[in-house]
């Protein structure tokens, strides 16, 4: 397979190497954000196996995410971030794994990890380029990794098929793949309802992924009617957790789009977590 371009850069984020690094630190310095731009702590514990991070445009969920890349630098160096995203376009398979040699942001290439893209094939994961092509929520994740470790090694899956078992499936498939791997859920929450509504929705699948406990997660979906676009993979994230020896969860930081624009007419909502041993 080619190379991986770019799809929304200069839309969801700024599409230019020094614009770009420059959004990214006013993400960190926002209000909503951290206060400070991190450095990677070398020696750090390597405690995080997995993190809940949004999706959307930088001016927007930025602030949000910039908790949960704060948090993974202060946590150390790891080898591979197995990137799970929802499938927003509708091609390619239930679950894709894109298996080429890289991809590429303004920031420059990002290389697949192939051996470990390979590991994980069959049963549910299968190889497939054309899921990725147009999908973003892998994308917007990238400039955060190489900004903070300049050189890092991906292995990028996008779930059209989001059921409780296929998620289970990929989150089990994950687990041999490695210990020093760190797994990005990519996912907003609920979209375009009231602030007030959206906020209380969402703190109550919030509560569930804190829990570790995915079944929760989807039937507070079901019953709460929770438009999160990413349950699929927050899912799967979570029984990998589990299997990785989490322990515990935290939310790191919950706003919406509301918080950013002033119009809290129709938000989106936006969670950083963080799953710990």
């Amino acid at each position: 397979m080619k190379a991986r371009k770019p799809v929304v850069a200069g839309a969801f984020y700024a599409g230019t190497p020094e614009k770009l690094r420059r959004q990214i630190e006013w993400c960190y310095k926002h209000e909503l954000g951290t206060g400070i731009v991190p450095q990677v702590n070398e020696m750090g514990p390597r405690k995080i196996v997995a993190l809940v991070v949004p999706h959307a445009g930088y001016a927007y969920s930025g602030p949000v995410a910039a908790h949960a890349y704060k948090e993974l630098a202060e946590d150390g160096v790891f080898d591979t971030a197995v990137i799970l995203g929802p499938n927003h376009t509708g091609y390619g398979p239930p679950v894709s794994v894109w298996a080429g040699s890289s991809w590429e942001t303004p920031l420059g290439e990002v290389k697949i990890n192939g051996e470990l893209a390979h590991e994980i094939l069959g049963g549910v994961i299968k190889v497939d380029e054309m899921a990725h092509l147009y999908e973003h929520s892998i994308e917007v994740q990238l400039p955060w990794l190489q900004y903070l470790y300049r050189e890092v090694r991906i292995v990028p899956i996008v779930m059209m098929a989001q059921d409780i078992e296929t998620a289970r499936a990929v989150g089990e498939t994950i687990t041999k793949t490695g210990d020093n791997i760190v797994i990005v859920a990519s996912s907003d929450f609920t979209h375009y309802e009231p602030h007030s509504v959206a906020a209380e929705k969402d703190k109550s699948m919030i509560e569930a992924i804190v829990n570790l406990d995915e079944e929760m997660l989807y039937e507070r979906r079901e019953t709460l009617g929770c438009t999160m676009c990413g349950y699929g993979p927050v899912a799967a994230a979570i029984v990998a957790a589990r299997e990785m020896k989490a322990s515990k969860s935290k939310l790191l930081k919950y706003a919406t789009s509301g918080d950013t624009t002033g119009d809290f007419s129709a938000v989106v909502g936006y969670g950083s977590i963080v799953m710990k041993r």
